[in-house]
């Protein structure tokens, strides 16, 4: 990916005209690892870009599609302008919706330049003769149609429109972030249908994906400079953790391994750091927390968190680089939907199995175990809400029902 690193200091990108044809397909993988599109497009042990990933939403499955460029069932017959609609507005070349798993709410916002790069290399692909399965959604999500009105309601096409009172790096990475990086996705909380909450993007999010292979909720935490969000980490510690996949404040694990290893660890340094300036920009804000725990059940916490947490990430809760990561201020301690702080807590630490980085070999943090059989609903409960609680922390309580549901 070294000839792919000077991509990253264009905004938005360079004109298709001026770039050689190789130069133009390198700038295509390169784009298309900043959209991340093998890690969605991409089922487990599947050929790569043929689809068939499976995504559990309160609605039903919905499958990922073919984008090799098989003519029968990839987009081998697609045209430029038909992909760029795809892309932009969410409609096949028949004319039918796509279902905003697909991240067109996002992807709006990419240049024509970009698109064209992206699709140039996308059919440059081997193709896969692969139909994935039929979407399985009940009456009246299986209708196509109803996306239409769902569009009028959440959906505002447009592209990026840099802010001239704003450098340069802040503009490349309000770009990367808003438009490929697509992270409000996963990072913004949903209304009934779907739609994000406009007021309390980035401030975090639910979904749903495997863990010991049993489908769990997640959450995405939040992004903001809140103090529950980014609010404590320097640019160092946002950058490497993208671009290195750990910092001095956190490590990645579960689904953000792929986010990682496929996509951000892939990226230019200069396109890292643009997105974490952009990141480091945005207001604080935060969903309402829960109420707190009892003092009843936070003395309770607080003997097991002596007891199974306080080797590694010390009574402080600053953790150390040779035994585990500080879970002060840490914003998967302290999100709203504590879905990932049980996950972690009853599963351990599920680590990538591809290396983010030769730095990440040589990180000294022992691995999380799993406390799922060393913890009851209650005690688990009760210690998670003392970390929620403790050190300055203002999260809600969680409930022993909360982890009875991630089991």
């Amino acid at each position: 990916m070294v000839m792919l690193a000077g991509f990253g200091a264009a905004h938005p990108g360079t004109a298709m005209e001026e770039l050689p044809g190789a130069e133009l397909l390198a700038k295509g993988e390169y784009l298309a690892a900043v959209g991340n599109c093998v890690s969605c497009h991409t089922k487990e042990n599947g050929p790569s870009m043929a689809g068939g990933l499976d995504f559990e939403t309160p609605y039903g499955t919905i499958y990922s599609t073919n984008i090799t460029p098989d003519t029968e069932t990839g987009i081998g017959g697609w045209t430029l302008e038909e992909f760029t609609v795809a892309m932009r507005q969410g409609e096949r070349p028949d004319g039918s919706h796509l279902y905003p798993v697909f991240p067109y709410t996002a992807f709006t916002k990419v240049s024509d330049e970009d698109i064209a790069a992206i699709y140039a290399y996308l059919q440059t692909l081997d193709p896969v003769s692969y139909k994935p399965p039929e979407n399985d959604l009940g009456f009246p999500y299986n209708q196509r149609w109803g996306l239409k009105v769902w569009k009028s309601a959440f959906f505002d096409e447009g592209r990026f429109e840099a802010d001239p009172a704003r450098s340069e790096e802040w503009n490349r990475g309000a770009y990367l972030v808003e438009g490929l990086g697509h992270c409000s996705m996963c990072h913004s909380p949903r209304n009934a249908a779907g739609g994000l909450d406009g007021d309390l993007l980035m401030t975090g999010g639910v979904y749903m994906e495997r863990v010991e292979g049993k489908l769990s909720a997640w959450s995405a935490p939040n992004l903001t400079s809140a103090d529950n969000g980014l609010g404590k980490w320097s640019h160092d510690d946002i950058a490497d953790y993208l671009k290195l996949g750990f910092s001095q404040r956190s490590g990645v694990f579960g689904p953000m391994n792929n986010v990682v290893v496929n996509s951000t660890s892939r990226m230019s340094a200069e396109d890292v750091s643009a997105m974490t300036t952009y990141l480091q920009s945005l207001p604080a804000n935060s969903q309402p927390a829960g109420k707190p725990a009892s003092e009843d059940v936070l003395r309770a916490g607080s003997v097991q968190y002596d007891i199974h947490c306080g080797t590694c990430h010390l009574p402080t809760g600053e953790g150390s680089p040779e035994t585990g990561p500080p879970v002060l201020w840490s914003p998967v301690v302290l999100d709203v939907d504590p879905s990932t702080l049980i996950n972690i807590t009853l599963y351990g630490a599920q680590l990538p199995h591809t290396a983010p980085s030769e730095e990440w070999k040589s990180r000294g943090w022992k691995r999380m175990e799993s406390y799922a059989n060393k913890l009851s609903d209650e005690q688990a409960a009760a210690l998670l809400s003392y970390i929620r609680s403790a050190w300055g922390h203002k999260a809600g309580a969680v409930s022993p029902e909360q982890v009875a549901r991630q089991r």
